[in-house]
């Protein structure tokens, strides 16, 4: 399955922000909660219009480099459910950077693609030293036979990158030696926008780029002819905080924007 097959041009994919899980500091001891707002939150988005969804633990705070066992359960059983509320491609990001386990989990629950913070790259973050996953994640996938796309991130926000020169070498890297689906670029950190000229810089690699950080109504038209796609997490929110429900106007006023171009 190639990303074209996926979604239509310019997507848009909106972010289900799950409150504390399992295992976490913050966890309140009710996975019927995270669950019934992890539905909540996708029917809102689906409901104002986005053509796809990322499920990703995203509360977890402080995150761990790789998902406990407690971890990917609980997020299998929220996407699962996720997916039969649903009628549009659902998507996992395993918190701070697990795509072994993304994939595990989008294996078996049927979800679509995953996002992987450090695929190709060497990134030094708040959470450690995050290592590239390509190589493990493509055995994995060519062993199941899956068609899960691989969304990658390049030079990833709260992180640097220890072995990507710039945008274009880092994009050529994860499309051509790490057979990613398409690339995301994102600002330094969540709620802010990349520079324009990440995104061109990209591109001019011959990549599929997604922004992934920082867009609002506002800015959106800045992207708009230069980008492939968006993440939107921060700003779905109400008032544009993550701790809040979806707000389904902030939704429309974005798709219906795309859609007036």
């Amino acid at each position: 399955m190639a990303l074209k097959d996926l979604f239509r041009a310019k997507p848009v994919i909106g972010v289900v922000h799950l409150l504390p899980l399992p295992g976490a500091p913050n966890y309140r001891n009710n996975l019927t909660e995270v669950i019934d707002r992890a539905v909540e939150d996708a029917l809102a988005l689906e409901e104002g219009g986005v053509d796809a969804i990322i499920v990703e633990n995203f509360g977890d705070r402080p995150l761990r480099m790789k998902a406990l066992p407690i971890t990917i359960s609980s997020m299998t059983k929220i996407v699962e459910r996720v997916i039969e509320s649903t009628s549009i491609p659902v998507g996992i990001n395993v918190l701070r950077s697990d795509g072994l386990a993304a994939l595990s989990i989008a294996y078996v629950t049927g979800a679509s693609f995953i996002r992987v913070n450090a695929y190709t790259e060497i990134v030094a973050s708040g959470e450690g030293l995050l290592k590239p996953e390509a190589w493990e994640i493509y055995f994995l996938k060519n062993y199941l036979k899956s068609d899960v796309l691989i969304l990658a991130d390049i030079k990833v926000k709260h992180g640097v990158s220890l072995s990507a020169v710039d945008y274009y070498h880092a994009a050529l890297e994860a499309m051509e030696r790490g057979l990613a689906d398409a690339v995301i670029v994102t600002g330094l950190s969540t709620g802010e926008p990349p520079p324009t000229s990440a995104i061109k810089e990209a591109k001019e690699a011959g990549a599929t780029v997604l922004v992934g950080s920082g867009i609002t109504s506002s800015n959106i038209r800045d992207y708009v002819n230069i980008a492939d796609g968006f993440i939107i997490g921060t700003y779905f929110h109400r008032e544009g905080k993550y701790t809040e429900p979806i707000d389904v106007k902030r939704v429309r006023d974005i798709v219906e924007q795309l859609s007036a171009n």
